[in-house]
């Protein structure tokens, strides 16, 4: 409960985060026009970055660690729209940073350019940015990079499940992409100047989807401040929006009330063990009377399969 014993808010904004403002000043500003400090976001977005960013309030925070992960399910596709810019290289991979190589040849021309995507479709291997996030030893590798230290990064398996690229000027291409969760656009561009033999780095990015939550449904922080506070309230999402594209089972209170504790609940007695759409791994919609109160996910007991709850979302 919030003061006065007004329910916290919870649910899911879908903010449009300027160019030039970090993803954790995006939390900071919905923490105190929502008067919580339980926000969070599934999936940084760059400074030099804009576009859709995520932003998880109350027990939505708890879907933070599976809209993480990669995986073939819509969820964790993400859309970007990003400018290409051959010719320099930086250390961060992106305009943002020093440039540590210059091509003073002649650019390859667009059919050469369109040409090279083909080998970043699909299934690759991408070495992360060393200015990023991820941790080594406990600490953020921009945080190590910032000290001076180099690594040797391992390549990590990405998804490209869409790229397309349209000429801007000879330097200059927009590239359209629709990749898995844990993909990196600078590295992209990184690696398509590179296989280019040219050098490339990112000079602008939009992220247009996330979590199934599109561009025209966010709303910039200035929009937000604007609002009243049942305004704002309004355009949360439900969690269980995070998950819609999961099967929804509906149980029946006394197998509804086991789960919400938290016990697994053998297919067999649901009726359902040999429904091929519930194999190990498959993960659900937990729903009872009152509706959506449970991510679930069908794993192999002793007993046979079952679906264990693995994320409670209604106290």
């Amino acid at each position: 409960m919030a003061e006065g014993g007004v329910p916290a808010p919870e649910g899911v904004l879908i903010v449009n985060k300027p160019s030039g403002m970090t993803s954790h000043k995006i939390v900071g500003i919905v923490r105190r026009l929502y008067g919580t400090r339980t926000v969070g976001h599934a999936g940084t977005l760059d400074p030099l970055a804009e576009g859709v960013l995520v932003v998880l309030i109350g027990r939505a925070v708890k879907a933070s660690e599976y809209l993480m992960e990669s995986g073939e399910d819509s969820r964790s596709r993400k859309t970007y729209t990003a400018l290409l810019r051959l010719g320099i290289a930086t250390d961060t991979d992106d305009i943002t940073g020093k440039v540590t190589d210059e091509f003073n040849g002649s650019l390859p021309g667009e059919a050469e350019v369109l040409s090279a995507l083909d080998a970043f479709r699909g299934d690759i291997m991408q070495v992360p940015p060393m200015y990023s996030a991820l941790k080594r030893g406990g600490k953020k590798l921009y945080e190590l990079a910032r000290e001076g230290v180099t690594l040797e990064l391992e390549p990590r398996p990405v998804t490209i499940y869409r790229l397309d690229a349209e000429c801007i000027s000879d330097s200059d291409y927009s590239l359209r992409v629709e990749c898995s969760s844990g993909t990196y656009i600078r590295a992209l561009c990184r690696d398509i100047g590179a296989a280019l033999g040219c050098c490339g780095t990112m000079a602008a990015l939009r992220r247009d989807e996330a979590c199934g939550f599109t561009l025209d449904m966010s709303y910039s922080p200035e929009v937000l401040e604007a609002m009243d506070g049942g305004e704002r309230l309004s355009l949360l999402h439900p969690a269980e929006s995070l998950f819609y594209d999961l099967e929804a089972l509906t149980l029946q209170p006394f197998f509804a009330r086991l789960a919400s504790c938290g016990a697994e609940i053998y297919l067999k007695k649901l009726g359902i063990s040999d429904d091929c759409r519930f194999t190990p791994g498959t993960r659900v919609r937990l729903c009872d009377e009152q509706g959506f109160f449970a991510l679930g996910e069908v794993r192999q007991f002793g007993d046979g399969p079952a679906i264990k709850p693995v994320k409670q979302f209604r106290i």
